[in-house]
């Protein structure tokens, strides 16, 4: 059993699948480790580092020879996979509504695509979850990155020459993004409050010190979805949250953005007249930029100012902290080929729960039911 490990070649992407520790548990198992030259580099890890943990160390060809496994961040073309022997696995985030075409040549190229975004939200598998280990890392770099466009302090500060408020932070999602933003700007001393369209955050907002801020009184809105993610809401309750908002976003000095909704756009919950309610000098962080943004005006890749407030748009924002999104990543993938390992055949064996819900490709087909129905 051979397990490749890629150098990433998205644009901006810094991480990487491995980390020298899973390397050393991966040999442990019995498999065979290749890391592609220069794998590790955005993360800070060197390819002498990986190879003191037991990997071959070569170009693309080499590390993809004979392969049975590929570990990857992002999914690369099809096209850069040359050599790539039928049935082997590629596991890491394929982005299955986004890259539909690319998932496509993936099948007719014979991989076998693990979609590790997919995994599902159950007990067993909250170790093998990379959108929670990255989301949390996101929550806590957006608040950061908030912090260095903001000309002012956090923190209340009393001083001979007078006081300086504190800042007030305004989170819009509660999952494990928007609770590591409250918890994160709470330890800088801001004065935080946070909204949801789940009622059952209400007790994890208050839990880290934060005011809830929910709409009231709207019959019919439970707001959850499948798997813990919010749902789409009611047009009553997008009015009702709407003016919520208007009302509360004028008042505060940044606000974190980071709701998402499983294969849709990202629902808009900013709108331009909102942000011209700001104060100037304000900061909007929107983490959902990518999905097509929680905020009118937010570009990706890019901090735009409108009506004197700045929009923060930065692209993958786990890969800004490369070094540990990394680490927490290489975990994942590694709890999850490790439940799964059969000693005696040498490789892992999937079951149905976790295995129907991730494979997006086999034999050459298509096999996922969410995609099943686009297929021609």
């Amino acid at each position: 059993m051979k397990i490749a490990v890629l150098r990433e070649t998205a644009a901006g992407e810094r991480r990487v699948a491995a980390s020298p520790e899973t390397v050393k548990k991966y040999k442990a198992l019995g498999a065979q480790v290749a890391v592609e030259a220069g794998a590790g580099v955005g993360a800070a890890v060197a390819d002498q580092a990986f190879a003191d943990a037991g990997a071959a160390i070569g170009d693309r060809g080499e590390v993809l020879a004979d392969a049975d496994i590929v570990l990857v961040v992002q999914t690369p073309a099809p096209e850069s996979l040359s050599g790539l022997k039928p049935g082997a696995w590629i596991i890491g985030q394929a982005n299955p509504f986004g890259e539909r075409a690319r998932i496509e040549r993936y099948a007719a190229i014979g991989a076998e695509m693990l979609a590790m975004e997919w995994m599902p939200r159950i007990t067993r598998a909250q170790s093998m979850d990379v959108l929670s280990s990255q989301s949390n890392l996101a929550g806590y770099k957006a608040v950061l990155d908030a912090a260095h466009e903001y000309d002012r302090a956090f923190p209340m500060m009393m001083t001979a020459a007078g006081t300086v408020s504190a800042a007030r932070v305004f989170v819009m999602g509660v999952g494990v993004a928007g609770l590591q933003a409250i918890a994160t700007a709470r330890r800088l001393g801001a004065q935080v409050s946070a909204t949801d369209v789940r009622p059952a955050t209400r007790e994890q907002i208050l839990s880290l010190g934060a005011k809830p801020v929910f709409v009231e009184n709207v019959a019919g809105i439970e707001g959850e979805g499948s798997g813990g993610y919010a749902s789409e809401m009611s047009d009553d309750y997008k009015a009702a949250q709407a003016a919520l908002v208007s009302s509360h976003i004028a008042k505060q000095d940044i606000v974190i953005t980071t709701a998402l909704i499983p294969g849709r756009p990202a629902p808009r919950l900013i709108s331009d007249a909102q942000v011209a309610s700001m104060k100037p000098g304000s900061v909007i962080v929107d983490l959902a930029v990518e999905q097509g943004g929680n905020v009118e005006g937010a570009v990706a890749g890019e901090i735009v100012e409108r009506h004197g407030v700045k929009i923060v748009g930065h692209r993958n924002v786990p890969s800004r902290l490369a070094a540990d999104a990394s680490a927490l990543f290489a975990r994942n993938l590694f709890n999850f080929l490790s439940a799964f390992w059969d000693k005696e055949a040498g490789h892992p064996v999937l079951d149905a729960e976790i295995g129907d819900a991730i494979r997006l490709t086999q034999g050459g087909r298509i096999v996922h039911p969410r995609l099943l129905t686009d297929v021609v």
